[in-house]
């Protein structure tokens, strides 16, 4: 039998995952007290139950109850249980609540990003026991299935890892949540050619004419060879989530095209990739 336990941040994804979970197989139960987790397990171990994955989502909402949770994570001995925490940025998390107008459960009369800041204080531990962790900061649903479909129903191997390729415009300034940083502006510029203006990055032609640059070709080399030496060090470290700003003047060609490329090839390599393009629309003066 499989027994997994899904916790994490309010507001991360949990109840999402959990009804991906079930559409899989799983039998799931949401918000049980975790001193009811024994008993669970041990009417769905017995030789006559017919369940056979099971996921329970365990969390804050259970107030006072949730201290016990720690304890019995350190002490259980007679079930083998796997963790999957739902991780989030403040600022995400901060913008769901907003946007839901939900009460974070630690709220009270605090303000929200304190309440959130407390509950991530409250889960370090617990975090730190989980096998696997899923930062949902930049995905969207079906991206979150794909990962949890990924994992426990085709068995495919796990790594905490989600890259996050981002184009943007320095003119619209640096994304602030960039681990790395790379600038295009070297490249010959597609806005000063009359037929290449108006298109964007994603455009076969803009796409050619960027990346049949001599310097270019040699630049994508490098990077690709830095990226394939980073990669294993950042999953070896316990990294969730690395996102690689690519930019140029406004974030329509050059760097559009360049963040597909790469994006693509670290696909390829097997790697949970994310490719955004977030001043695509916005610039209408030269990138």
């Amino acid at each position: 039998m499989d027994f997994l336990i899904v916790t994490g941040m309010s507001g991360a994804g949990k109840s999402t995952a959990l009804k991906i979970l079930e559409d899989i197989g799983f039998f799931c139960i949401d918000n049980i007290p975790p001193t009811l987790i024994e008993k669970f397990a041990a009417l769905s171990f017995r030789p006559s139950s017919d369940i056979e994955q099971a996921a329970l989502g365990v969390d804050i909402r259970t107030g006072r109850l949730f201290e016990d949770f720690l304890p019995w994570l350190n002490n259980s001995q007679n079930y083998k249980y796997a963790l999957l925490f739902l991780e989030a940025s403040n600022d995400i998390l901060l913008k769901r609540f907003k946007e839901s107008r939900r009460a974070h459960p630690l709220s009270k009369n605090d303000r929200l990003i304190f309440a959130i800041e407390r509950e991530r204080q409250l889960l370090k531990d617990i975090k730190s026991k989980s096998k696997y962790i899923i930062d949902t900061s930049y995905l969207l649903p079906r991206q979150l299935k794909e990962k949890i479909d990924d994992i426990f129903n085709q068995g495919k191997s796990f790594d905490n890892l989600v890259i996050r390729f981002v184009s943007f415009g320095f003119k619209h300034g640096v994304p602030n949540d960039c681990d790395l940083v790379f600038d295009m502006r070297f490249l010959p510029n597609p806005f000063y050619i009359a037929e290449l203006k108006p298109l964007t990055g994603k455009d076969e032609q803009v796409k050619k004419f960027v990346l049949s640059q001599e310097a270019t070709k040699e630049f994508l080399v490098k990077l690709k060879d830095m990226l394939d030496f980073l990669m294993p060090h950042y999953i070896k470290e316990g990294k969730n989530q690395l996102v690689v700003g690519i930019g140029c003047t406004g974030g329509k060609h050059r760097s559009v095209a360049i963040t597909s490329s790469i994006a693509q090839y670290i696909t390829k390599k097997g790697y949970f990739v994310i490719e955004n393009h977030r001043d695509i629309i916005l610039d209408r003066h030269g990138t």
